[in-house]
């Protein structure tokens, strides 16, 4: 210490701590040429002296003057050094970091001077010290003093300036530093930042596209910052590095694309908009190195099918379409239960857009791997089942296509069924609302002889009687009414001349008999062709001539109307009676004129005859085929029975209204 004030004279240091800044800056200038002199001389020990005599005694002390004199003597005796000022940057560098967090704003200033001052002289040889630099000028990029920001901005402009010059700055050094910041909210800082990502970004020796996914993120989270001006630098930042990205031929998708998929959603709508944009582009680039997260980016597309925003729906729908596009293996890391738990979740979501889409995956993912997806089956099940109540006709139809898609196999199709009766026990509503289009569907879907056989089956043995009632009725409805169902109809009515059509008939004939309304439809419908071609043959002409006069027979004429009314207006045997009733006198009648005919009727004896073909010509042809193919009724016991159930529940239910009815009045005793 003794040499460095023999070599600085008393009155410099005096100066140097003044209170006035000439005088400071004149005692910078004594130094500096003082240094020169010992630099030139090559005294190297003497310069160490002096440099340490300025850190201890003027940056370290209490003194704020003293502390300003001492960064400028620094930066003086570094202008001094010159080009040999590198070998004592160990000792000028860290003395003048410390005061970037001096307390008094003038000092943190005159440190910013000093450093700026030192770096011009020492330019590439600065680096080794680049991460304590870069620390402090984030730092001083938000300082409450705005000149002391003034004065960083220059230093953080010069400090960009040597390291884009420079061939010893490592990038990776940095990467951690810069990650370690990215999430700071502080608008001068995210700035600072953005700045910093871009000047590297553009230095065609640095690579920052190969650590995208460390900062990504933090770019992410800018684009929702309040500033505008930091919300275009960011998207101005991401815009550049998706450029790169599609012309780059190596690019890390995985990492990035987890962040991403947390992006969309955001709440920002401006955020979801770029991610999901970013994630259109990974989808059309990234090929196999995104099978890995196909799950995760159908979760992140899904939601934003059905976003408020049309911009992000019109993305949403385009990268979707493009995934499903591309066929995986499931071998090359391309995880189907994965994509099938996604499509599962968003069947809950209240958007129908959503939903829909979400049953089209399970439906690709079925005709594509469907060994795999019925490998699974029992995680989707109940929620495609649950998912026949949604409020929406097409997402009940996609469903049911799924459901048809599984049901291929027989066991699959036998528990379809049986879920389906069992929702439609438990939930009444579904039996009301979406009944008829569901089994109409599955009847189109399955083949609808094999669903009604199935349905009956399991009906016939159904415990809660007034469901099986009321699921009976809704049956045969549709079985009378549905276009779907004609051929099935068309079947029935040969059910006295073809073995097929007996087997159906007696197969639903079973469950028909909880309802007396509906087994009487299901007779009727397979024998009212019949009757009518009946009516019209020779034997029957004494009845068309009752026709003639409606007041005595006005019952013959109603049952004959009644008959019109359930016949299929273009079936042949509705043409046919329709013609016949146009026959009958247009005068009206009066029910109460009304005589009964003559009781007996002469041709009993030829419709006791069962199975019997009656010709136009009025002849009997005996069918031995038809008597051994004709329908025993009188061996079909179960309607009968049946009823009986029904009746013995509804008197049972009576007895336990009585009792209720009769305690109430009694009272407790």
């Amino acid at each position: 210490m003794a040499d460095a004030f023999s070599v600085i004279p008393a009155s410099v240091l005096r100066n140097l701590s003044d209170k006035l800044y000439e005088k400071r800056k004149n005692a910078a200038l004594e130094i500096e040429g003082i240094v020169k002199q010992l630099a030139s001389s090559g005294d190297h020990e003497k310069i160490s002296a002096v440099i340490k005599l300025l850190a201890t005694e003027f940056t370290g002390s209490p003194q704020a003057n003293h502390r300003k004199g001492g960064l400028i003597g620094l930066a003086a005796a570094t202008v001094g050094l010159s080009s040999e000022a590198a070998q004592h940057l160990e000792q000028i560098v860290p003395p003048v970091l410390s005061s970037f967090s001096d307390q008094d704003s003038r000092v943190r200033y005159y440190a910013c001077e000093a450093l700026y001052n030192i770096a011009k002289v020492v330019r590439g040889d600065f680096i080794i010290f680049f991460n304590k630099i870069f620390d402090a000028l984030c730092k001083l990029s938000a300082d409450s003093d705005a000149n002391v920001q003034s004065a960083a901005h220059l230093l953080d402009r010069l400090v960009k300036d040597i390291v884009t010059e420079s061939d010893q700055f490592s990038i990776e050094e940095f990467i951690p530093l810069l990650r370690e910041r990215m999430n700071v909210l502080n608008p001068y800082v995210r700035q600072f930042l953005v700045g910093w990502i871009t000047v590297l970004d553009s230095v065609p020796d640095i690579d920052m596209l190969g650590f995208l996914p460390d900062f990504l993120d933090g770019l992410f989270n800018m684009l929702s910052d309040s500033s505008r001006e930091i919300r275009q630098q960011a998207d101005s930042a991401l815009s550049e590095f998706l450029l790169e990205i599609k012309n780059s031929p190596s690019v890390d998708y995985g990492r990035m694309a987890e962040i991403l998929v947390q992006r969309a959603a955001a709440l920002d709508e401006f955020t979801r908009l770029t991610a999901i944009t970013w994630i259109n582009e990974f989808v059309k680039l990234g090929g196999d190195q995104l099978f890995p997260y196909y799950a995760d980016i159908l979760g992140a597309i899904l939601p934003c099918i059905s976003d408020k925003e049309e911009k992000i729906r019109v993305v949403a729908r385009e990268t979707n379409e493009a995934l499903r596009s591309i066929e995986a293996n499931p071998t090359e890391n391309f995880d189907v239960g994965g994509i099938l738990s996604i499509a599962r979740r968003q069947l809950d979501s209240e958007w129908e857009a959503t939903r829909i889409e979400a049953l089209h995956w399970i439906s690709t993912l079925l005709n594509r791997h469907r060994a795999e997806v019925l490998c699974f089956l029992n995680d989707i099940f109940d929620t495609l089942l649950k998912a026949l109540s949604d409020s929406s006709d097409e997402v009940v139809l996609l469903v049911l296509d799924i459901h048809a898609c599984i049901a291929q196999d027989p066991p699959h199709f036998r528990q379809l069924v049986v879920f389906l009766v069992h929702n439609f026990r438990i939930d009444h509503s579904l039996l009301e609302r979406r009944g008829a289009l569901i089994i109409r569907r599955l009847c189109v879907l399955l083949d609808a002889e094999r669903v009604y056989r199935e349905l009956s089956t399991i009906l016939e043995g159904e415990a809660d009687l007034d469901f099986a009632c009321v699921m009976v009725q809704a049956l045969n409805l549709i079985l009378l009414t549905s276009s779907e169902l004609s051929e099935l109809r068309e079947l029935l009515k040969q059910s006295l001349v073809n073995a097929a059509g007996k087997d159906l008939f007696v197969s639903l004939y079973a469950s028909w008999c909880h309802s007396p309304m509906a087994i009487i439809s299901l007779c009727l419908l397979a024998q009212l062709d019949k009757l009518i071609r009946l009516l019209e043959t020779p034997v029957f002409a004494y009845l068309r001539l009752q026709l003639l006069e409606p007041r005595q027979y006005i019952w013959l004429l109603k049952a004959l109307y009644g008959l019109l009314m359930l016949l299929p207006q273009q079936s042949s045997a509705f043409k046919v009676l329709r013609r016949r009733l146009k026959t009958v006198p247009s005068y009206s009648f009066d029910g109460g004129n009304l005589k009964r005919a003559a009781s007996g009727n002469p041709y009993s004896q030829i419709l006791h005859h069962s199975g019997s073909q009656i010709t136009e010509d009025g002849d009997i042809d005996q069918d031995n085929g038809n008597l051994q193919n004709g329908i025993n009724f009188a061996s079909l016991q179960q309607f009968k029975q049946m009823q009986q159930q029904h009746h013995m529940l509804a008197k049972s239910r009576a007895q336990s209204r009585n009792s209720s009815t009769s305690f109430l009045k009694e009272g407790p005793k």
